[in-house]
Order: structure tokens, then C-alpha cells, then sequence
């Protein structure tokens, strides 16, 4: 089979991406450098947009199984216990909200899901296969591999890390700064002597110690400040200095670490590629913005760029929409990393700032809403308001679930409807009818009789009305019920040139 789409990376976002694509029949290679798949734990939080997105894909069970969404937060300071807390205390599904707390799990767990899901589609990860140069131009891209191999594709994506070959090869400027020294050292160890049941957070003078553990495994994952020697000058990860910051900063002899894998390093990096695509090569996750840790939106911003750029290159690569609907990725997605730059700088100096205050842990860097519901489009060229939402909700927002009914006549949700690769038209009302027949195929009409007023509720309809909902479930358009003619108008525009 012909290559059509190369992704450079199979991280949680280069593994969304593919998945999505090959989800709709696009003939997709992953090519990894790496020699084997990464076993440290390194991102641990799936937050709730997230996980709708991965729900999308087929994995909302798979994923549940494999992580926690309720994770005491047991805070010590100067090594003596001070409170614990849950920050999703009390949270549990809504109507509209089927994932409204974050996921615990390693990142390692996340992308062997998504591996068996691509897998699915008959899609293996290609390792020790590394880029190391590419040429384009209006035809096409080859990419040129250390082996001496060549793939020719119509387009190549970047999921590559911070350190991205492809953007660096492209000259984009990666702008932003950071910090010459690392900030905290990083591992994943197993525990003897510590309740599995909470996150363990230690605060002082001295800094930082946390001991994170992970569902149905022996592994914990390690944060703390770097040990220094007697001339100020940061040690090196190892079970060793592990061991010794235990003992510092807990002043506790029992606690034991042993087993110590993925020894690493952390340090402040806050920077944002200057532009998302140059021709056929597109940027996303980390190869496009990096950032502090704080609220855990590494992992997810790299998920959530993928989900928006799969449907759009999908439907390009389909015939279902002109390629100037690829221009519309980065202007949506490049004003999302500079609010998550933002949010995550301003969330590590309210940690920073907290070390020093007795009971203050983690949870001081949620700042900002970190559970990606709230972020939308609406200054995007794809998202037509028609002013009929009565309330926050308007075209370019995340589109909310609401129970419904199926083709059977059975119960149902917005969301079941919702998944795969198509647009959703929902009809409000009786006068929404005529509306939702004959439509283009990759168009699933819907109509929401709503006897209790939950998807009303949910969307702001007070009257008859369409929604035109995106593939990535994003509210597309918001128009009368009699304006079938608009809806088809908007479908059409996607596929005019130019």
C-alpha cells in the first residue's frame, strides 16, 4: 500500500494521530528511532478532554481498567504530615460530562493502548527507523532514513519531542527560554514501607519530594529537587541519591526505594514553534510547544493537537474537504499552546512559591482550568455562530453530551453518536425534520425529541434548531431549523478550493 501520511514519533500524540487517520482508511507509517518502546513512566494524568478523545477512539474501557481517577494528594512538610486531600473529591459523571476527573496512569500504559488500537487497523509502530532529512515539494514528501531507506508520502507530521529533527531540519524558530539547570530529578522506583493509596508530597526548606504510585503495579514514580555535593554542583539520578533525598526530606530510615528505572532529569523549558506547518510538514505536541509540568497538560495538548489535526488532513486526503482546511490547524491549535504556556508557567511559580508554606502541595498549580472542556475554537474560520445558543455554549466550543436516543429507539448518548469520523447534524424540534434528510455520507443526522430537556439544557436551545457538530466534536455551526440550505452551504465551503 502506498504511504500517504509519515508520522515522525510514537509518543501519545504521533499514536493519536495515526489512529485517527488510519481510522478513516489513510495509509499511515509511525517511524520511531528509538530501538524498543519507552518503559519510564514519565506523563501520568489523562484529563477529561482527553479521555473523551481516546473514548472516541475505542479505549474509554481499556483505559479505565488501566488507571485511578480518584488520587489523595497526602501532604508533609519539614518530613511531618500535615493533611491530604482529593482534588476530584465529591466529582462523579454528569449528564454532559461522562469523564469529569482526570485519569492516573503512566504514559507508558497510554501509548501500549494506543498501539493495540492501531494495531487494529493493521498498523505496526516501525522501531530503530529514524529521519535523519526530507524533501518536498508540491507533489509530495520524501523522507530520507538513516538506513538509506526512502518513504515517499503526500505529507509527513512532526510528533518527534522538543528536541524535533523535523523542526529543526524545517529552521522553524522554537521560541521561548529556559532554565540552563535541571529543576527536579526524575525515576521510577518501587516503595517498600508506604500506603499505595495516596500521592505522597513532601515540602520544605529543603524543596521537593513526591512518590506518585500507579494502579495495580509495583512502580511509583520519583520527583524531587536534585541532590548537590559539597560544592553546590547537582548528582546525577541514581537508586542511590534516590535513597539519600528519601531519607533528607521524609526523616524517615524505613522507607526503602529499590529497582530504580528511568533515571532523568527536568528543567524549565517554555517555548512554542513559531508556525505549525511549512508545506506539507506539520508540527504537533512537543516538537511544537514545551512547557512546565504543572497541571499535567504535556501528555494531553499533544493528544488534543492530534485529534484536531487528524479529521482535517482525514477529510483533505478523502476528498471531503480543499487543502486550505489544513491552514485551519494552526490557527486553532497555536493560540491553545500559548494559553497552556501561560496557565503552566503562572501554575510552577504558585508551586514554587507554596514549598515553603505548610499543607500546600501540587494542587496549588491548578490555576487555570486544566480539564480541557472549556477550550474551544470560536475565533476560528470554521466556527458559525447563528446566535441561537441561549447561554456559554457557542459554534467553536467542545460539544457537550447529553443522553439521546439510538436508530434502535434504545437510550443513548450524544457522544455514541457523536463517535468516528463523520459530522453530526443534531435537529431540535419537530421543525428540525426536513432538515436531517438526504444529507452528504459523511454527515449523521440526529434528532433530539429531549422530553426532559438535558441536550437543551446542555447546548442553549430554547427553540427549533440545527447543530452542525464537527468530526472532532467541536460545535461547527448553530443555525434555524429550516436552514438545511446553510448547513449544506457550510459543508460545501469545506471542500471549495483554495
Amino acid at each position: 500500500m502506498t504511504t500517504t501520511v509519515v508520522i515522525v514519533g510514537a509518543g501519545p500524540t504521533g499514536l493519536t494521530l495515526a489512529c485517527g487517520l488510519a481510522r478513516q482508511g489513510v495509509a499511515v507509517r509511525v517511524i520511531e528511532k528509538a530501538a524498543a518502546f519507552h518503559t519510564g513512566s514519565r506523563g501520568k494524568t489523562l484529563n477529561p478532554r482527553s479521555l473523551e478523545v481516546l473514548a472516541d477512539l475505542g479505549l474509554a474501557e481499556r483505559l479505565a481498567a488501566a488507571g485511578r481517577t480518584h488520587l489523595p494528594f497526602r501532604k508533609y512538610f519539614a518530613g511531618e504530615f500535615v493533611s491530604e486531600a482529593e482534588p476530584f473529591a465529591g466529582v462523579r459523571p454528569t449528564a454532559t460530562t461522562p469523564y469529569p476527573a482526570s485519569l492516573w496512569l503512566p504514559q507508558t500504559r497510554v501509548e501500549r493502548l494506543l498501539r493495540e488500537r492501531l494495531a487494529d487497523y493493521g498498523v505496526k509502530v516501525e522501531l530503530a527507523t529514524e529521519l535523519v532529512d526530507f524533501r518536498q515539494d508540491a507533489a509530495g514528501v520524501e523522507v530520507r532514513l538513516a538506513d538509506g531507506g526512502r518513504i515517499a508520502a503526500e505529507y509527513l507530521v512532526a510528533c518527534d519531542g522538543g528536541r524535533s529533527t523535523v523542526r529543526k531540519l524545517l529552521g522553524i524558530p522554537f521560541v521561548g527560554e529556559g532554565d540552563p539547570e535541571p529543576m527536579m530529578v526524575c525515576g521510577d522506583v518501587e516503595v517498600d514501607g508506604l500506603d499505595a493509596g495516596a500521592w505522597h508530597q513532601w515540602f520544605g526548606p529543603q524543596g521537593v519530594f513526591m512518590l506518585c504510585p500507579f494502579e495495580g503495579s509495583r512502580r511509583w514514580q520519583l520527583q524531587a529537587s536534585p541532590e548537590t555535593d559539597a560544592e553546590g554542583r547537582m548528582v546525577a539520578p541514581s537508586l542511590e541519591s534516590f535513597q539519600r533525598l528519601a531519607a533528607l526530606h521524609t526523616g524517615r530510615a524505613d522507607l526503602r526505594l529499590t529497582n530504580a528505572t528511568w533515571l532523568s532529569t527536568w528543567r524549565v523549558n517554555v517555548r512554542v514553534a513559531e508556525r505549525y506547518r511549512a508545506g506539507r510538514v506539520f508540527l504537533a505536541g512537543d516538537c511544537a510547544h514545551v512547557h512546565p509540568t504543572a497541571g499535567g497538560l504535556g501528555m494531553n495538548t499533544g493528544i488534543q493537537d492530534a485529534w484536531n489535526l487528524a479529521w482535517k488532513l482525514g477529510y483533505v486526503l478523502r476528498g471531503l474537504a480543499a487543502p486550505a482546511l489544513l491552514d485551519t490547524y494552526q490557527e486553532e491549535r497555536l493560540p491553545i499552546a500559548a494559553w497552556t504556556l501561560d496557565v503552566t508557567t503562572a501554575g510552577m511559580a504558585a508551586v514554587t512559591k507554596g514549598i515553603s508554606t505548610p499543607g500546600v502541595g501540587v494542587e496549588a498549580g491548578r490555576v487555570g482550568d486544566l480539564t480541557g472542556l472549556s477550550l474551544g475554537y470560536r475565533w476560528g474560520r470554521l466556527a458559525a455562530d447563528g446566535d441561537l445558543l441561549d447561554g456559554p455554549l457557542r459554534a467553536g466550543d467542545r460539544a457537550p453530551d447529553a443522553p439521546c436516543t439510538g436508530p434502535d429507539g434504545e437510550p443513548a448518548r450524544l457522544f455514541e453518536h457523536f463517535a468516528g469520523d463523520h459530522f453530526t447534524l443534531l435537529g431540535f424540534g419537530p421543525g428540525a425534520r426536513p432538515a436531517l434528510a438526504e444529507l452528504p455520507d459523511h454527515v449523521r443526522p440526529v434528532h433530539l425529541d429531549d422530553p426532559d430537556g438535558t441536550a437543551r439544557g446542555a447546548y442553549g436551545i430554547t427553540g427549533d434548531a440545527l447543530v452542525l457538530v464537527r468530526p472532532d466534536n467541536h460545535v461547527a455551526l448553530t443555525a434555524p431549523a429550516t436552514a438545511r440550505a446553510e448547513v449544506l452551504a457550510y459543508l460545501t465551503a469545506l471542500g471549495a478550493a483554495g
